[in-house]
């Protein structure tokens, strides 16, 4: 195998998705081009961490599966980061839970990072809905809803601003550069379903490298599933309005000049097209084109307040309220459990898998779980925009952010 070794990180959170973590894994294990090591890293969860670990023990045996728990706080961005700390591959893509991988998915990723200057490669995220098809309302230009790639991303490999969340690489490298995931802008389990910390990370990298190129392959393809609750208007309607509270904060910190340069393109092309396929639709008798055309109007609309609220909250605030961390090195790969079965001890520098975690009494994580590094992701951060922000961070007006829907910011520049 020619090319970079490639870790994959998958974040789980809910025993609700055990068949799709599974599903996940194996579509992972069955890449043309194997991956050199899968993680999945437990947010908080000591009941899915200890499963996940006997399922996959002893750690690194089947099939090169790791479980670790988030070393950091609660949330996908500390989970991610927790991913990368022990990652041991120059390359770390990073898959949603409830997701499967094509075959060829590692390999386009690969290809890509042949060309030096490529710094972070994302894919085609397709949805699954449950219903067994796209609801007639639904509009294409808003798959960001549900996770997915939307209509208006151009075709082929492309550059982008920046790669979206559940179907994204990036060289090792960027995180030296750029520092890890910001933390108080991911998702934190199925919460207010807020976004935009890969877009918030990725224009950061540009800023510290102006030469990395950023790409999305559409040939990099994942399938997504759409759970019944995402499929109705409540929920389209809660996604939007927390895309407008999330790009208040990326704005906030990186400028609205940079932070929504793509969003113009996408609010002045791509949905007013989209308005008037659905109106001509709704002339021709077509199903659903009415419903089309009003669902674009009222999520532009519903952004738009959550943007103008976010903004205010912002700037009272007097900063943004999310940390950056550091994301450390990659470990050496252990020589063998820290502790016996059922101790409850973590591996890795003495570093308590899981000493966050709330829900569990503070008991420590379950036999043959591994902690993530010699430090905890975030504990040399920095602050954003000037502002001291929390150890566990804040997010704007209380939220916190989502790992389905993060498209936005993923278009093309």
């Amino acid at each position: 195998m020619t090319g970079p070794g490639i870790s994959v990180v998958i974040c789980v959170y809910t025993e609700d998705r055990w068949e799709d973590i599974l599903a996940a894994v194996a579509s992972v294990r069955a890449q043309s081009r194997p991956a050199q090591e899968i993680l999945l890293v437990v947010d908080h969860h000591r009941a899915l961490l200890e499963r996940l670990a006997e399922r996959y023990a002893p750690p690194g045996a089947d099939g090169g599966v790791r479980v670790l728990a988030n070393a950091g706080p609660r949330g996908l961005s500390a989970g991610r980061n927790t991913g990368i700390a022990a990652s041991r591959g120059e390359v770390i893509a990073f898959l949603d839970d409830d997701a499967v991988a094509e075959r060829d998915w590692l390999r386009r990723f690969a290809e890509a990072y042949a060309d030096p200057k490529v710094w972070a490669v994302g894919g085609r995220t397709e949805p699954v809905w449950a219903s067994g098809r796209r609801p007639a309302w639904f509009p294409e230009e808003f798959d960001w809803v549900v996770g997915c790639t939307y209509r208006g991303l151009p075709p082929g490999r492309v550059r982008v601003r920046n790669v979206l969340g559940g179907n994204a690489s990036f060289r090792r490298a960027a995180f030296d550069a750029a520092g890890g995931f910001a933390t108080g802008i991911g998702r934190d389990g199925d919460r207010r379903p807020l976004g935009c910390e890969e877009t918030e990370l990725c224009i950061r990298l540009s800023r510290a490298r102006p030469d990395a190129v950023l790409l999305i392959d559409d040939r990099a393809v994942i399938h997504h599933r759409v759970p019944h609750a995402r499929e109705h208007f409540r929920y389209f309607r809660a996604r939007a309005w927390a895309e407008g509270l999330s790009k208040a904060l990326v704005a906030r910190s990186v400028g609205a000049a940079r932070g929504l340069e793509s969003e113009r393109r996408y609010a002045t092309r791509v949905l007013p097209a989209g308005v008037a396929r659905g109106l001509r639709d709704a002339l021709l008798a077509r199903e659903g084109g009415a419903g089309r055309a009003g669902a674009i109007v009222a999520g532009v609309l519903t952004a738009a307040g959550g943007y103008a609220v976010g903004s205010v909250r912002a700037a009272r605030r007097g900063g943004t309220a999310f940390r950056v961390p550091g994301v450390g090195r990659p470990l050496a790969p252990p020589a063998a459990p820290a502790s016996p079965p059922g101790t409850g001890r973590a591996a890795a520098g003495g570093v308590r898998a899981g000493a966050d975690e709330k829900e569990s009494g503070g008991d420590r994580a379950g036999a043959h779980v591994e902690a993530a590094d010699d430090d905890r992701p975030g504990a040399s951060a920095e602050t954003v925009g000037g502002d001291r922000a929390g150890a566990a961070g804040g997010t704007v007006g209380g939220g916190v952010a989502g790992a389905d829907g993060e498209a936005v910011g993923g278009r093309s520049v």
